[in-house]
């Protein structure tokens, strides 16, 4: 025993790790540099905000998103299976610690009886009965040596996959922010466009009610009047479908902050315009985006894991030695136990190894390999995706802006036509129809604008999910009760 100690110590001393250590992927140069899409004014290089909903200054919606950060399905299985990993962690941490097995039996036997030869055989020529008792208990300890980092590569890849999962569970809380402000931004949205196809259906109205009246003086023709009831139908068709976008933006706002669809919080229905932002979005660069985005910090980690499996598949070349103790008592009696002639002990290394069947450790270590391989062309197009997907949100956030400043342009001359042409009206140099026309064109501008503003909030809303921010800072969901 003095002997065994010694090799022990000096076994893990020695201990060292198989297999290909991490480090992180290589990122070019361009990919780390300014958004090609953000050169425009109307985007700011400051990094953007963790809390970005916020810069809409709606009281509103900071709410609705943060009751969804604490009520959303999606987050709750996400942090559910979090929590899993976390365990699997716990798990492969133990195996840094000795593992015990106890055992303890009592046994009777009775033997012997009236007949049978075995039993007077046992029993004696008298042929009686002959009964006794057995007990025994025992204690096992068996303590793996990680002579080459077999251990210490399974815990790294348990690590590695909990840091996946929370990257994971932070790219829903990414989702459901921006899709609890987009629902908000629809409900409102569609209110606004609802009001302003109102509006309109007020104009051709006036203007069906003045052919008519025309019509009937001998002065119009069936044809205005069909062309103005045609109007008027076209316009009238469009509310029940802002009405219905408006009622669906609704439902799905409910259901993101965890509520039933029917349960509309009154605060987002008395909503109506859409959160608008006018000041330059802060967008920060290619740099900010990598460490900021989860998706791709999920890439890395899932490539962490696979690389420290090779390590865990190497390991199985080299013996994987173990130091076993155990104790023992056994004797005819309870109070026997124990006792110093009934004790028995032992301790001594345990040497297991698959050699020379090599082929199926190769094999295992080709897998994990592949495995590597993919996770790596997973980090790099999970990467390529990110860089692509915000440019893309840059630019039709861009696009949008250029078009909704046309609009506003054309809204506000449609509307100094109108001006103009109630002045000519009054002073009766023009008929009351060049009004209504003009009414027309500037309640098609409206909608026009409307609908452009609408856009524009989704746009803004893409840029800030592709951007990755929403999930810094939250605090750790607290664990649900214990199922029964």
């Amino acid at each position: 025993m003095k002997r065994l100690i010694p090799l022990a110590a000096a076994l893990a001393l020695s201990a060292c790790s198989v297999g290909p250590e991490y480090r992180p992927a290589p990122i070019a140069p361009a990919a780390a540099g300014q958004f090609d899409a953000a050169k425009r004014p109307v985007f700011d290089q400051d990094d953007a905000p963790a809390v970005w909903w916020r810069l809409y200054n709606d009281p509103v919606l900071d709410a609705l998103i943060q009751k969804a950060f604490a009520a959303n399905t999606d987050i709750r299985v996400a942090t559910a299976n979090l929590r899993r990993a976390r365990a699997v962690l716990r798990e492969a941490r133990g195996s840094r610690l000795p593992t015990t097995d106890t055992s303890a039996s009592g046994q009777y036997r009775r033997f012997g009886g009236p007949s049978g030869a075995s039993a007077a055989g046992q029993a004696g020529a008298g042929g009686g009965v002959f009964e006794s008792e057995t007990y025994s208990a025992g204690l096992d300890v068996d303590y793996e040596i990680d002579l080459f980092g077999r251990v210490g590569r399974l815990i790294a890849a348990a690590r590695a996959d909990a840091e996946a999962l929370a990257a994971v569970r932070d790219t829903v809380r990414i989702t459901v922010a921006a899709e609890t402000a987009r629902a908000y931004a629809d409900a409102c949205s569609s209110a606004r466009q609802l009001a302003v196809a109102r509006g309109s259906l007020d104009v051709q109205t006036r203007s069906f009610d003045l052919t008519e009246r025309l019509y009937a003086a001998g002065r119009g023709t069936p044809l205005d009047t069909a062309r103005a009831r045609a109007q008027l139908e076209t316009v009238r068709a469009t509310l029940p479908t802002f009405v219905a976008n408006r009622q669906e933006a609704l439902y799905r706002l409910a259901v993101l902050t965890g509520d039933a669809p029917s349960q509309i919080a009154p605060e987002a229905a008395a909503c109506i315009a859409p959160p608008l932002l006018s000041r330059p979005l802060p967008v920060g660069d290619g740099a900010e985006l990598i460490k900021r985005r989860p998706d791709i910090r999920e890439a890395d980690r899932r490539l962490a894991a696979e690389i420290a499996r090779i390590g865990v598949a190497t390991a199985d070349l080299y013996p994987r030695i173990s130091i076993g103790a155990s104790v023992s008592t056994s004797a005819l009696s309870l109070g026997g136990l124990g006792k110093s002639p009934s004790i028995a002990f032992g301790i001594g290394p345990l040497l297991s190894w698959s050699f020379p069947n090599f082929a199926v450790v190769r094999a295992r270590i080709a897998q994990a390999q592949a495995s590597a391989e993919g996770a790596l062309a997973t980090f790099d197009d999970t990467l390529l995706n990110a860089l692509q997907e915000t440019e893309t949100a840059l630019a039709d956030y861009a696009g949008e802006r250029d078009r909704n400043a046309a609009l506003l342009n054309a809204r506000d001359l449609n509307r100094e036509a109108v001006r103009i042409v109630r002045l000519r009206y009054g002073a009766g140099a023009t008929s009351f129809i060049d009004v209504l026309d003009a009414e027309r064109s500037l309640s098609n501008a409206d909608a026009s604008l409307a609908e452009s503003d609408a856009l524009l909030t989704t746009r803004q809303i893409a840029v800030f999910k592709a951007l990755g921010g929403g999930w810094e800072g939250l605090p750790e969901p607290v664990a649900p009760p214990k199922l029964k």
